[in-house]
């Protein structure tokens, strides 16, 4: 039986526009369980566990901010971490699709929600063979945020008949820790077109150049190619 996982994470919220939350992100990272990522993931523990952070669940918004679990390390001890999750999401054998709402451009979150519920199903129908090409589908969300959960249930609901909802957390799967890490990367791309680089992120990422000579750029080749994968 074909099985695709659906990783989702969210950044923002759905308030009204501020200058502190002008974005909502969300990311959907799919991996064709057939796939074996195994070896990945252990390498990714075993270096975490030898720099002292066994079982470790990163969190990449507290780790730039320098908060919670990182509040007493170096901006390049916590560029490492960073690092080491950004090499495990591109050596992984996964895809992503992301989709970024200004919200400067919707009025209110009824107007949000309906621009959300468009593209999401719009991307599903354009690529339905790819997602009828598995005898199952597993969407895995956290329930972080109610909107969310019902515009997500809604749409595979009426998209897909062989789909169902399990709650997971990020401690569960080093694959949500991705998404979670491509929900930031997002994030940072949009902040540094608009000149909005924080000084917690200049002291991880140094400049606009190197994220995205160092991350952006690698990232970027995951994006979602459909199926068969595209060259």
């Amino acid at each position: 039986m074909k099985q695709l996982n659906i990783f989702v994470d969210e950044s923002g919220d759905f308030g009204d526009y501020s200058a502190h939350s002008p974005y909502y992100i969300v990311v959907m990272v799919l991996h064709d369980q057939s796939t074996d990522l195994s070896k990945e993931t252990e390498k990714l523990n075993t270096e975490l566990r030898n720099s002292g952070y066994k079982d470790h669940v990163i969190h990449t918004e507290p780790l730039i901010r320098r908060e919670e679990d990182y509040h007493d390390l170096l901006p390049d001890e916590r560029r490492n971490i960073f690092s080491k999750l950004y090499q495990f999401t591109i050596k992984c054998d996964i895809q992503y699709k992301s989709f970024i709402f200004h919200k400067k451009e919707l009025k209110n979150t009824a107007k949000l929600e309906g621009r959300m519920a468009r593209e999401i199903s719009l991307f599903i129908r354009q690529n339905l063979s790819y997602f009828q090409g598995f005898d199952r589908i597993i969407l895995y969300y956290d329930n972080g945020q109610h909107e969310l959960t019902r515009i997500l249930n809604t749409i595979f609901s009426a998209e897909l008949f062989h789909y169902r909802v399990k709650k997971a957390f990020p401690r569960d799967h080093r694959l949500f820790q991705a998404a979670d890490l491509i929900c930031t990367l997002e994030l940072l791309q949009l902040k540094s077109e608009s000149g909005q680089f924080s000084r917690s992120e200049e002291l991880i990422f140094h400049s606009v150049r190197e994220l995205k000579k160092d991350f952006l750029k690698g990232l970027h080749k995951k994006m979602f190619k459909g199926y068969p994968f595209a060259p």
